[in-house]
């Protein structure tokens, strides 16, 4: 069943084993684009405060709950986590070519476990110290296997988490990797070949759409 799809790349991954179009379209995004893959066992709270672009891949036992925003050709692997919040205090967003690994977390929310207070959403907000923020990966911008995106973590572009890696309370400058927990810069990326790249792949799409998908 071809599903519709514009993208050759993504017809071709497409199996039973995702969502049709038609179940996606009945449950509520806030916005929901061309192509999108969304696997059967993953798990979507609030689709309506949920807003997905085009070209999006999303894996099995991932989890996306609250005010979350994806831009396009986006992957989020089996096990990833994104907790978007009520989208006032908290969100994440995912601009265009970024990614999540397998077991990748990013938190709008999460309890400060060092300030001495209860924890946990059992108890009431009053005796809770809950860190929150909007969290912005502008483009591409990876988080790699089994690493952590705590509140108050800015992105700029290009920015990269190496995997098994912490991120929280800190700024990721452009197109730098980092690694280790907490996280700091091991190197510096080339832009000029990422964007070139970048380039020519919108290039060949824009190519496959207009000979109508392939």
């Amino acid at each position: 069943m071809s599903e519709g799809f514009i993208s050759p790349i993504m017809k071709a991954q497409y199996n039973e084993g995702f969502y049709t179009r038609k179940e996606l379209e009945s449950f509520g995004f806030k916005h929901l684009g061309q192509d999108i893959l969304i696997s059967r066992k993953a798990e979507i709270y609030a689709p309506h405060k949920i807003s997905i672009d085009s070209c999006v891949r999303i894996d099995d036992f991932a989890i996306l709950s609250g005010a979350i925003h994806l831009g396009s050709y986006i992957h989020i692997s089996a096990q990833a986590t994104i907790t978007g919040g009520n989208g006032i205090d908290s969100s994440v967003t995912l601009g265009d070519f970024c990614s999540l690994s397998l077991g990748s977390k990013i938190l709008s929310m999460s309890d400060d476990l060092a300030s001495g207070v209860l924890v946990n959403s059992c108890v009431d907000s009053a005796f809770r110290n809950v860190k929150q923020s909007h969290i912005v990966l502008p483009k591409h911008n990876h988080i790699a296997a089994m690493s952590l995106v705590l509140p108050n973590t800015i992105f700029e572009e290009g920015a990269n988490l190496g995997p098994q890696s912490l991120a929280g309370d800190t700024t990721l400058k452009a197109y730098g990797y980092y690694f280790g927990a907490p996280a700091r810069l091991l190197k510096i990326l080339d832009k000029n070949n990422l964007i070139s790249c970048e380039k020519a792949f919108l290039k060949s799409a824009k190519s496959d759409i207009l000979r109508g998908g392939g």
